[in-house]
């Protein structure tokens, strides 16, 4: 498995929930309508996915640039397991880097989440 990249990131719980409070529609412009539900309310669910965002743009190594967050979607099979579903412009950045599938692992704790993401070649 030839490693394209690999990236890492942590979330304070207190910090996002803040934000989530002062701009409730900032939901809507990181999280897809099927993330909302799966997570509901639980700020720690919301905070694992925006990681898991973060950390999947940087294992690509863009970054969040040219692609939005609504376009790398963070979805569970039966047994709980994360994996980054890339979408448009994120899917074909995807492609035109030859990164053909990204994994995740995620973690939470009292007060933070973190996440780490592989992009494979």
């Amino acid at each position: 498995m030839p490693i394209h990249g690999v990236g890492i990131d942590l979330v304070e719980l207190p910090r996002f929930q803040r934000t989530l409070d002062r701009t409730p529609s900032i939901r809507g412009r990181l999280f897809t309508p099927m993330e909302l539900e799966r997570c509901g309310d639980r700020v720690d669910r919301l905070a694992a996915r925006f990681a898991a965002k973060e950390a999947v743009a940087k294992a690509m190594g863009t970054g969040i640039r040219g692609f939005a967050f609504l376009e790398i979607e963070v979805t569970n099979d039966d047994l709980g397991r994360p994996s980054a579903v890339l979408l448009g412009r994120a899917a074909i950045t995807a492609d035109r880097l030859g990164i053909i599938a990204v994994h995740l692992s995620l973690t939470t704790a009292t007060e933070t989440v973190a996440a780490y993401a592989v992009a494979e070649r």
